[in-house]
């Protein structure tokens, strides 16, 4: 293998975040849609637990995490600086509440019926409070980006799974009083980076001209 190969699954957040990074670094990369019903004998092989993304270097080593895998693509190449934050510590902050108490709330506020115990309001309020308001703070005193004029690693890392809390209630977030954020995703979502992690693959396809952003 002479090139990363990288098992994902399209609109799994984690995944989404592993290949804007990708895509962001450049380098040429094999990319296998998985059947999450149907999991490849040779994912099972490099990663029994086969969760995705996972990537495979041409080395052999195999990072199963998403955030390995972002920061070692941006480690090859980083065009933008998405490695040199203005607030480290704030964005790594952000980072870990999205990935532990905010993806608690959102799953449980996107299958609410699954969890009685207490109404979708209930699990929105409580996903706000964990990362959407101070993402909101963060946004309004940073500009656009948490990184100013442009995007950082945490603003990819984040951006997935606000995208997914935004279309719970569509109505709702539109008319939410989070003008900021707002502005962030929607200005994630028309992105050339975005648009191109997102085409549908046929089998393997080569992120290296997804399209930069920042």
């Amino acid at each position: 293998m002479t090139e990363p190969l990288l098992y994902s699954f399209r609109r799994c957040p984690f995944a989404i975040r592993a290949r804007l990074a990708l895509a962001q670094a450049g380098g040429a990369v094999r990319t296998v849609e998985v059947d999450l019903k149907h999991k490849p004998a040779a994912l099972l092989a490099v990663s029994p637990q086969a969760t995705v993304p996972v990537l495979v270097l041409p080395d052999g080593q195999v990072l199963t995490q998403s955030l390995d895998i972002m920061r070692w693509a941006l480690a090859q190449h980083d065009p933008a600086g998405w490695l040199l934050p203005r607030q480290p510590e704030r964005d790594e902050m952000l980072i870990k509440t999205t990935d532990t108490a905010f993806k608690h709330w959102l799953d449980r506020y996107k299958y609410a019926e699954r969890h009685p115990g207490q109404t979708r309001e209930h699990y929105r309020q409580q996903a706000v409070d964990a990362l959407i308001a101070p993402l909101e703070q963060a946004l309004s005193t940073d500009g656009l980006w948490l990184g100013g004029a442009q995007p950082v690693l945490a603003d990819a890392a984040i951006f997935p799974f606000v995208r997914q809390f935004a279309a719970v209630e569509p109505a709702w977030w539109a008319s939410s009083p989070f003008p900021a954020t707002q502005a962030w995703l929607k200005s994630w979502l028309a992105s050339a980076l975005f648009v191109g992690v997102m085409r549908k693959p046929v089998a393997c396809v080569d992120v290296q001209h997804a399209g930069e952003i920042g």
